[in-house]
């Protein structure tokens, strides 16, 4: 039992959770009172007892008298604060009734606590070292000798600070991750490891020089990285280098941003030097002394920057020890068994010699010996001396006896710990590390006003809103795709958007009325063809509009109440038509004026179809003066009784039919032109969503399926003819070998590759031999002959050379003898075969560029990136690569021009992306972060969050930057990457094309270009084009009905065309050439 014992109050260090969810200044007492007892007061059960049910009772309860209530203001609760320290005062007061007060001295700079005096003055004689001459503390970070431990430990804390200031702060976690688990021992090695590595590689939101091209020095701040990859061309020869890319914006011109490459770039020397470099890993990372020790960055700076610190199983010290141990008893097992035994028990098999040093002579005889009396002692008595017999020399001899071999002593090791699996890339792409380098994702660009949270929008325009822009597209594809159908000539985007956003009441926009009157005509059929009604939709009640039932019914025998219907004349003029129209309809909204409630109304479409239904008009092509406008009307009007529309339909007829206006024509064609793009947007939308589901468009859809299994039959039998011209070419490649002279330089065999081009390396003179061999096929003269000539010319040219004195002692190499007529049908034999595999190459590519346009079934996606965005290229399949041929924009060369970015879908970002509580911990754990940090990481300042966001690159150089962000490693990136490589060409070609259009000025000369019919309406009063897209004509209808589809039928003499004849020649491709089966 001990005299005394001491009682220390203090306080532990709390935890990081605790510090943050403290509410108030955060106090601390560190070290508290010290109370010495006696051993005897200690001794006693009855003190020692209570006094631990007390110590346990103020550790797990607050005692009331201790706790502090306090008030909020304006609050009526209250609520109990601890107060640690009074709890502490406490039981040192009963402590101290008890026991009595202890002095204690402390050292506050290493927190040591003495409670006697003298050993307190021997440590610090040993930290001040007064005695000493020469001072034995070094500061660490700068190097400097012959200090105390207090002045040592100030210098570091002084430079520590300095460093961490100094030091670029964009570089300290990549340093960091750098250094984290390195097991280079010596630290200059690591410093200049790390230093080459950072040297050229600069990070986000780093202060850096810039020199562009003019030399002017300027400084910014990083703002993007991009690194592009290398590129490589098929032979595997390099194209291109990588390199990097970085956007500064410069400190002095805020409006300006440089754009460098790492040759145009520096950072400032002071800050990122060697000795910088040093002092910031020996600041925040230790490395234990034993050999093999990794450096590990402290636990709070990997706590700051999010590093992990779990050290592999393979860089733990007990794990090297295991391992070293395990190797070194099983050396000893194999020297246990010793080479003389093995000798005896095994003569087969002699044990492994080594030389012997000069200066022993003997030495490894007498180890034998030694090691074989050794094994002796281990036999039974009976057995001893049976098998030696010792010569004065102290040589022994082994007399081999037919006895059992002795098994050698096993010992069970410790399990060798197995290195982790080779990873098999490719892998889930969200698996793979993130990267923490800086680089992320090159931005997009936004079509819509509306950008997702906290985006900068770069390019919208129209006023378009984020939820139209799949509107757009779609609609805008499928009138691409199906574009021969509804004849309607081609356009790019661009004119379509500006069509979209035209709105004038008294100019006339071809491309913006053609569309709609396409889309209308397919609906229902001319009176010349019947007026069949093609598409499906809900039928009207009888009660909800009798007029338009009974004027339905009245149609069928002959009779309506309409003007149009009247027997007209051919020479009626269009105006006389349309006035009657404007009385008709005046005096039918005259009449409705004082009829009907607009209770539980919010448009008059049934009023505008009252005694003249939309179907009536759309069969009659009464389109002009807002016709088809009205016609939208009735159709969307009847829509509107699906439930999947109604709230759209509605909110529509709100706008074209609106309550307080008259439901007259010209309303609807006023109304019309005053929406807004996203309405009109979504207008074309559901039209085109009943269009799909029409006769005619489900024909063409049959009939691409049969073009495609044909022209799939066709590119399989140029793929046989092809496979049958390889083998035949290899065939006459042997023969062409067997047929080659011996006397004649040796041709190199012919490389046959798997796409059929063969390389045959020949000389100039054979070449000129087989051109002479195609015209005339000579006989050969006499070989005996032949080598005298050729032995006369050859002296006399040495005869000259010596003449000259420019013989070099070298002979004149002997021409080779004329080739055989067989030999020479060979090589062009091979030559015609070339050709031919050639020719079925290109049909061949023909076929699949056939079957890319023919294929309008779906549209398909270039892939999706690490968080399951989509990467939509439109031109890649169902149109040719630039528009139809003949069209009024094919000047353009493109017809889209950009790679479009789609957000996750909802059941992917739910599952994928928004992880659950544990996963989201788990995946935490693993990378320090969850997936929606990871997201807004790498993905940069332009994100998607959702399938109805969309976002789209326009520069060739995004192009490559994204090409070079994408991962091989993950699984869908390395899809999507190959799909971007194979494209790559033509997207960047319409980049760069799209760039060009919009780019020259939309004024152009009209008059070179040959049309059939020009309305003034096309032309503003001064004659001048103002917009792009009033360039566009509708050529092809024009061709194939002689007129608009916004204008009045023509009488025709040939034949009328119907919707399901079709031509029985050859179909007609989108290039404008027939299909060749």
């Amino acid at each position: 039992m001990r005299d005394q014992y001491l009682f220390e109050m203090l306080e532990l260090s709390p935890t990081s959770k605790a510090v943050i969810e403290t509410k108030g200044r955060l106090r601390r007492c560190f070290p508290g009172l010290a109370v010495m007892v006696s051993g005897d007061r200690i001794a006693d059960s009855s003190f020692r007892q209570p006094l631990a049910e007390l110590l346990m009772r103020l550790d797990a309860n607050m005692p009331k008298e201790v706790q502090r209530i306090a008030t909020k203001a304006g609050s009526s609760s209250k609520s109990g604060i601890r107060r640690i320290q009074a709890c502490h005062r406490d039981a040192c007061r009963i402590l101290r009734a008890i026991g009595s007060p202890l002095e204690v001295w402390v050292i506050e700079q290493t927190e040591e606590v003495f409670t006697d005096y003298e050993s307190y003055l021997r440590r610090m004689d040993y930290y001040k070292q007064v005695w000493a001459l020469t001072k034995r503390f070094v500061c660490e970070l700068t190097g400097h000798s012959n200090l105390d431990f207090f002045s040592a430990l100030r210098s570091e804390r002084r430079e520590s600070e300095g460093v961490d200031q100094k030091f670029p702060e964009p570089l300290k976690e990549p340093v960091l991750r750098r250094v984290q688990f390195s097991t280079v021992s010596r630290i200059d090695v690591l410093v200049d490891n790390i230093y080459d590595e950072f040297k050229q590689a600069y990070y986000p939101g780093e202060h850096v020089t810039v020199t562009p091209h003019g030399g002017e020095r300027l400084s910014g701040t990083v703002r993007e990285k991009t690194r592009f990859p290398e590129i490589r061309r098929p032979d595997g020869s390099l194209e291109r280098a990588s390199f990097s890319r970085y956007f500064v914006m410069l400190s002095h011109r805020p409006d300006l941003e440089a754009l460098v490459d790492d040759q145009h770039i520096m950072r400032d020397r002071k800050s990122f030097t060697k000795l910088v470099l040093r002092s910031f890993i020996k600041d925040n990372a230790t490395r234990e002394s034993w050999n093999g020790a990794p450096w590990l960055v402290k636990e709070h700076v990997a706590q700051k920057f999010r590093i992990s610190g779990e050290v592999p199983a393979h860089l733990q010290r007990g794990g090297k020890f295991t391992t070293k141990k395990a190797l070194l008893a099983q050396q000893k097992n194999r020297n246990h068994d010793g080479s003389s035994l093995q000798m005896v028990l095994n003569p087969s098999q002699l044990p492994e010699l080594r030389p012997a040093p000069k200066n022993q002579k003997g030495l490894k005889a007498k180890q034998k010996l030694q090691q074989f009396v050794e094994y002796q002692q281990t036999l039974p008595p009976h057995e001893i001396g049976r098998y030696l017999n010792c010569q004065p020399n102290g040589q022994a001899h082994f007399i081999y006896a037919d006895f059992p071999p002795i098994a050698p002593a096993t010992q069970k090791l410790p399990p060798k710990p197995s290195p982790p699996p080779p990873i098999k890339y490719p892998i889930e792409d969200l698996e793979i590390p993130p990267l923490r380098d800086g680089t992320h994702r090159p931005p997009m660009k936004y079509l819509s006003q509306d950008t997702p949270a906290g985006v900068k929008n770069l390019a919208g325009r129209y006023g378009i809103m984020m939820k139209t822009v799949g509107s757009l597209l779609e609609t805008w594809n499928t009138l691409n795709v199906f574009c021969q159908v509804l004849l309607l000539d081609s356009f790019t985007f661009d004119d379509y958007l500006e069509a979209l956003h035209f709105s004038s009441e008294s100019v006339h926009c071809e491309l913006y009325v053609e569309i709609y009157c396409a889309l209308l005509k397919i609906f229902v059929d001319s009176e010349a063809s019947g007026g069949k009604v093609q598409v499906e939709l809900p039928k009207i009640p009888e009660d909800e509009d009798e007029k338009e039932s009974g004027s339905e019914a009245e149609d069928d025998t002959g009779v309506s109440h309409t003007p149009e219907t009247v027997n007209k004349g051919q020479g009626r003029s269009l105006r006389s038509r349309e006035t009657k129209h404007v009385r008709f309809e005046t005096g039918r909204a005259s009449s409705k004026a004082s009829t009907g409630s607009a209770r539980n109304k919010v448009h008059r479409a049934k009023e505008m179809m009252a005694g003249y239904g939309w179907v009536d008009r759309l069969r009659q092509r009464d389109f002009s003066q807002g016709g088809w406008e009205i016609i939208i009307v009735g159709l969307f009007d009847q829509i509107s009784r699906k439930p999947q529309h109604h709230a759209a339909c509605e909110n529509i007829l709100a706008k074209l039919a609106p309550l307080h206006l008259d439901p007259t024509r010209e309303t609807a064609r006023l109304q019309y032109a005053s929406l807004d793009i996203n309405t009109r947007a979504k207008v074309l939308q559901i039209l085109c969503l009943l269009a799909v589901d029409l006769k005619a468009i489900r024909g063409e859809l049959e009939h691409s399926n049969e073009l495609m299994t044909e022209v799939r039959k066709e590119k399989v039998e140029w793929q046989r003819a092809r496979k049958v011209a390889l083998e035949e070419l290899r065939a006459l490649d042997e023969e062409r070998k067997l047929l080659l002279p011996e006397n004649s330089a040796p041709l190199p065999e012919a490389a046959v590759n798997g796409n059929g081009n063969t390389k045959v390396a020949e000389d100039r003179e054979d070449t000129e031999e087989i051109d002479e061999g195609n015209t005339s096929m000579a006989s050969e003269p006499n070989s005996k002959t032949g080598r005298l000539l050729r032995a006369r010319k050859v002296q006399q040219s040495g005869e000259r050379k010596r003449k000259r004195g420019q013989d070099d002692g070298e002979k004149a190499p002997a021409k080779p003898p004329k080739l055989s007529n067989k030999f020479k049908k060979v090589l062009v034999d091979i030559e015609k075969k070339k050709a031919t595999i050639q020719e079925h190459e290109k049909e061949i590519a023909k076929a699949d560029e056939d079957m890319r346009e023919i294929e309008c079934s779906r549209t398909k996606c270039l892939g999706k990136d690490r968080f399951w965005n989509r990467y939509w290229f439109l031109e890649r399949n169902a149109m040719p690569w630039k528009g139809l041929p003949g069209s009024s924009t094919a000047d353009a060369e493109y017809a889209n021009g950009c790679l479009w970015v789609q957000g996750p879908d909802d059941m992917e970002r739910e599952g994928f992306i928004e992880l659950t509580g544990e996963e989201e911990r788990g995946y935490r754990k693993r990378f320090q972060m969850d997936v929606v940090e990871r997201k807004k990481l790498e993905e940069g300042s332009t994100t998607l969050s959702n399938a109805h966001q969309w976002g789209y690159f326009d520069e060739p150089e995004s192009l490559d930057m994204l090409i070079g962000w994408l991962d091989v490693r993950g699984d869908r990136e390395v899809k999507l990457r190959k799909e971007l490589q194979s494209f790559r060409g033509k997207i960047m070609e319409h980049m760069e094309k799209r760039k060009e259009y919009l780019e020259t000025d939309g004024k152009k000369n009209m008059a070179d270009e040959p049309m059939k019919r020009v309305s003034t309406r096309t032309k503003t009063p001064d004659g001048e084009t103002q917009y792009r897209c009033q360039r566009w004509r509708n050529k092809m209808v024009l061709n194939e009905l002689g007129h608009l589809h916004s204008e009045e039928p023509k009488a025709r003499k040939s034949a009328k065309r119907t919707g399901n004849t079709r031509d029985t020649k050859k179909p007609l491709g989108r290039q404008g050439t027939r299909y060749n089966f």
